[in-house]
């Protein structure tokens, strides 16, 4: 088991085009193989449990990132602002109020948030210092929890 997850891992180190850029940078497929044996490591799994664990654990982040770039930008947005209603536990009227803002406010035809803000200086900083991928999520999750 261990020998395929090695197979899989050098294997996707030797044919990623970004290898051949940046041999010390790690491609966002090395980071979640390095983040998910992290986790079947810390959990003390071994043979087809963990062989079943590193396939979900794989598969899942895929799926994620498969769904968000499948969403329009409206989609997004909405998602979004759900998701601070729901976080604010906004109800009847007032969540309607709240989810009205919060979907006019990039279109121009509104005000933004206190979190849209910090959300559009964190972009700005991680777009300038050209982050992507897990380095771009470490970054804006420090930034915006700060």
């Amino acid at each position: 088991m261990i020998r395929i997850i090695t197979a899989v891992a050098s294997a996707l180190f030797l044919l990623s085009p970004a290898w051949a850029q940046d041999k010390d940078k790690p491609t966002a497929q090395q980071e979640r193989m390095k983040s998910c044996n992290a986790q079947a490591s810390k959990k003390d799994l071994k043979g087809d449990e963990r062989q079943a664990f590193m396939s979900k654990c794989l598969s899942a982040d895929s799926a994620k990132k498969k769904d968000d770039q499948e969403l329009t930008a409206q989609q997004q947005k909405m998602k979004t602002c759900n998701a601070q209603a729901s976080k604010k536990d906004l109800k009847g009227d007032e969540r309607k109020a709240f989810m009205s803002k919060c979907l006019k406010a990039d279109s121009g035809e509104g005000d933004l948030t206190a979190q849209q803000e910090k959300m559009k200086s964190c972009n700005a900083q991680a777009n300038k210092r050209e982050l992507k991928g897990d380095k771009r999520r470490e970054f804006m999750s420090g930034c915006l929890s700060a």
